[in-house]
């Protein structure tokens, strides 16, 4: 079994480096921390990481093609790899549209751009030109120093998701519930038997929220924001597979725009929840139980973690994993 951490950039540098730090020492085998725009650079916090930390490894989930071209990733996931001995993980996907148009990005053809990206990527890591890129891609364009650096497919959709079998190292696919890793891992293992590529080479974690403390009730009240604030984002099949009314949950992530976040998490039910991890160690551990039992070789905890996420990493390090190793 491998364990993971996963963290927003909403967070200082320092406090991302503190988790990443206490994940090390609760016996975690990743650290994840995302690149999502106008918040902390992921780049610049994993040399951080780098120096603070001597054992895990940890990658930043997810990078696009879009506002970073493929070959400065390359580069990227090559000295961070060099510098670290090769503990880094480069997460790379399509990115989140509404994001990007911030920046007046446009995200064209997102399952094309983005295969065509990781193959570069693979390729300049390789120290090969990259082939069927570009046609204005010149001789010299090649990585002078190659390395070894495995790169995450993060994946919602489930031809995005058969990308990870098909041609990635792993993959980052957020699922909820985390029961739906079920119907993910077979379409990742369709995509790696289409492409003739044995599992045992991919890492697919179980990549879910988990919200744990000592205060159960700011536990539940931490997890109830989240999904107040992204339910608009859920797949409304995937909602109601979960035994959720996707129109109560529309309505419940319309209350914070009219009402407010406050409102709205009054409205949040126990299936609502489900949609992650939420209570007790004994029931986080019930429940990744299950995962393991689906054929998950690999979870990874991701926010909100709980109201404090140190003393989340904390208690999933001595009250969760012990169960589950």
């Amino acid at each position: 079994m491998k364990f993971s951490i996963r963290v927003n950039n909403d967070l200082t540098p320092e406090e991302i480096v503190g988790l990443a730090c206490a994940s090390e020492q609760a016996g975690f085998d990743q650290f994840w921390f995302s690149n999502d725009l106008f918040l902390r650079s992921a780049p610049y916090i994993a040399g951080m990481v780098n120096s603070a930390t001597s054992r895990i490894q940890f990658g930043i989930g997810i990078m696009n093609p879009y506002s970073i071209h493929p070959s400065e990733l390359a580069m990227l996931a090559a000295t961070a790899s060099e510098a670290s001995g090769g503990r880094f993980a480069l997460g790379l996907g399509a990115g989140a549209d509404s994001f990007l148009s911030w920046a007046g990005i446009s995200r064209e053809k997102p399952l094309g751009t983005t295969r065509s990206a990781l193959l570069a990527i693979k390729s300049l890591l390789e120290g090969k030109k990259p082939r069927d890129f570009s046609d204005d891609w010149a001789s010299e364009g090649y990585l002078r120093f190659p390395a070894d650096a495995p790169i995450y497919l993060g994946a919602m959709s489930p031809k995005m998701t058969r990308m990870i079998g098909e041609i990635a190292d792993g993959g980052l696919p957020l699922l909820y519930p985390p029961e739906n890793f079920a119907d993910v891992l077979k379409i990742v293992q369709d995509g790696a038997h289409n492409a003739g590529r044995s599992m045992d080479n991919i890492d697919l974690p179980a990549c879910f929220w988990v919200s744990v403390g000592t205060d159960l009730d700011l536990a539940r009240r931490a997890m109830a924001e989240k999904i107040a604030y992204y339910g608009g984002a859920f797949a409304p099949a995937l909602v109601a597979k979960a035994g959720v009314d996707p129109a109560e949950l529309a309505y419940v992530t319309q209350l914070v725009e009219d009402e407010g976040l406050d409102s709205a998490v009054t409205r949040v039910t126990d299936a609502m929840l489900s949609l992650g991890i939420v209570g007790t160690s004994e029931e986080i551990v019930q429940r990744c139980k299950g995962l393991v039992a689906m054929g998950a070789k690999h979870l990874s905890f991701g926010p909100p973690l709980g109201p404090s996420p140190l003393e989340a990493i904390d208690i999933l390090g001595r009250q969760v994993l012990p169960h589950l190793r």
